[in-house]
């Protein structure tokens, strides 16, 4: 276990030297939010029924690039580092064939993070930049599928756990059923990061609780990625808590909601990925009934929409929301553990 604590304090060093500069380098650019979007098509905007809330006013300007560093720092330390780990460290031990699996987890972590930058350039500098390709669900649902084919042929994945149950080999069902899961994973984790601190800290909490399932499962490679990944959030954290200097931004929200679907489906704890990411999907689902309800009924079943800014909409303090979030993150790690080791 010293070994993944020391690359977690490794990667939070290295981190938190570079998020100063990288700040102020995305304050030169401009790379900031704006006050009002862009104008989009309404079924390619961020999901959520308000855009701004006046007490969201003051944070016009803050940078958007954390998801990026972030990704970047993750992917540069575990290429240096993996290498020296398994020529010189202790005995490498892997669930899956170990180029696939790094091939999955790199191209869930960088792919989504290269649609979420386009968008965030989108956002930010005009559409003189946008070029034609398909919507942004659509390539969610693209990326989503093909990652699930990965899954399944490179890595012959096709089962999954249940509660109660155990493990249950469901064959190619498999690829529309975890399509379906890093879709919308990717989707609801894209709505919950609408506050200073909300999405990056519980990612932060439930990552812990997968790192504890994969140092359990002895899978080496699965255990470096998240502890550089962890280290990597705990410095963005510092400058992401209210009020923010900076947030993660579309490439971060999306790379890191499908990569967190990924990582629990390569534990194959289908039941604690479910538990552990449900604060996201509880926000995912909210604006998923919201929107139906309206095309159905051409009414709203909540004022607001998802639950975050429902709960600001109902005067609670932002830190308020975002503090009691992490607590309920962690009662649902924990029993995400329970649900995996049980």
């Amino acid at each position: 276990m010293e070994i993944y604590l020391g690359i977690l304090l490794f990667s939070f060093i290295f981190s938190a030297v570079a998020i100063v500069p990288f700040i102020d380098l995305l304050y030169r650019l401009k790379f900031t939010h704006l006050k009002d979007d862009p104008p989009v098509k309404d079924n390619e905007k961020k999901e959520s029924d308000v855009q701004a809330l006046p007490q969201h006013l003051f944070k016009i300007g803050t940078p958007i690039g954390g998801g990026i560093l972030i990704i970047f720092i993750v992917s540069l330390l575990f290429f240096l580092l993996y290498p020296i780990f398994v020529k010189s460290g202790p005995v490498v031990t892997f669930l899956y064939p170990l180029k696939e699996e790094i091939n999955v987890l790199f191209f869930s972590f960088i792919s989504f993070g290269i649609l979420g930058l386009y968008e965030d350039i989108i956002k930010t500098f005009g559409y003189k930049w946008k070029v034609n390709i398909p919507g942004k669900k659509t390539v969610i649902a693209l990326l989503s599928t093909f990652i699930a084919l990965l899954l399944y042929y490179n890595l012959d994945i096709a089962f999954i756990h249940l509660p109660f149950v155990g493990t249950l080999d469901i064959g190619w069902l498999y690829i529309p059923l975890v399509s379906s899961i890093i879709y919308f994973f990717t989707r609801s984790f894209d709505i919950t990061d609408g506050m200073d601190g909300l999405a990056s800290g519980m990612l932060l909490i439930c990552l812990m609780a997968f790192w504890g399932i994969s140092v359990t499962l002895l899978d080496f490679p699965l255990s470096v990625f998240i502890a550089l990944w962890i280290g990597s959030l705990l410095a963005f954290m510092y400058f992401n808590v209210y009020p923010a200097r900076i947030w993660l931004g579309n490439a971060g929200s999306l790379s890191f909601g499908a990569t967190f679907a990924v990582v629990g489906l390569l534990l194959g704890k289908t039941d604690a990925l479910f538990v552990i990411g449900s604060p996201f999907l509880l926000e995912g689902l909210m604006q998923l009934v919201q929107k139906t309800w309206q095309t159905l009924f051409h009414k709203k079943i909540f004022s607001v929409t998802p639950l975050h800014y429902l709960l600001l909409s109902h005067g609670w303090l932002e830190p308020k929301i975002v503090f009691r979030s992490w607590l309920t993150a962690f009662i649902v790690s924990f029993l995400g553990l329970w649900f995996a080791t049980g």
